[in-house]
């Protein structure tokens, strides 16, 4: 089995819709176990291929309730009720987390890697999970769940990592006072 490396918030893989899956062959169940081994690396819950970098619609989860790693080929969310919020992080926006209200209640169906349906009846914490790893087989991140305030501030963090600069000044401002007045510290280049 092999590790693969998660794609992270920027890379243009992750906004794309993934392709329906055509086989289930060998080639996906290795797909499938390498993706499982990657997940419990991380450490996560949930893990799309795209977060990968391969475009099929295929998610790996284990929630911890005992019944071990799953797959899920082709899901389709066709049910959703109620509302439920909850602190909730993505594997491809690490070390960030917001409270995030999606529905209480979905119907999740799809294929098992033997091609046989697949179809899950979730609430709370597992809905959320299955919800969670379709947005990303459609191309949605999770900071496009955000409300407006808290998409800001997660855009200025992201934005902040992106171009390397320190957690206490996310907007870049503080370093370029500071260069604009000759204060780079001691022995410090300004890093524009």
């Amino acid at each position: 089995m092999a590790e693969y490396a998660i794609r992270t918030y920027g890379d243009p893989v992750l906004r794309q819709r993934a392709r329906d899956v055509e086989d289930i062959d060998g080639r996906l169940t290795q797909l499938a176990d390498d993706m499982i081994e990657t997940m419990y690396a991380a450490p996560g819950v949930g893990l799309a291929a795209p977060q990968v970098g391969v475009q099929k619609r295929l998610f790996v989860y284990d929630t911890g309730d005992g019944e071990g790693p799953r797959v899920v080929v082709n899901p389709v969310l066709s049910e959703a009720s109620g509302e439920w919020t909850f602190e909730e992080g993505c594997l491809s926006v690490p070390g960030l987390s917001w409270p995030i209200v999606r529905p209480k209640l979905v119907h999740l169906t799809g294929l098992d890697l033997q091609g046989k349906e697949v179809s899950i009846e979730a609430d709370e914490y597992l809905a959320r999970v299955l919800q969670h790893e379709v947005d990303h087989l459609d191309g949605v991140l999770l900071v496009e769940r955000l409300d407006e305030e808290q998409r800001r501030e997660a855009m200025r963090i992201l934005r902040a990592r992106a171009l390397d600069l320190p957690a206490g000044d996310p907007d870049g401002l503080s370093r370029l006072a500071a260069t604009r007045h000759g204060d780079h510290g001691e022995g410090d280049a300004p890093r524009l």
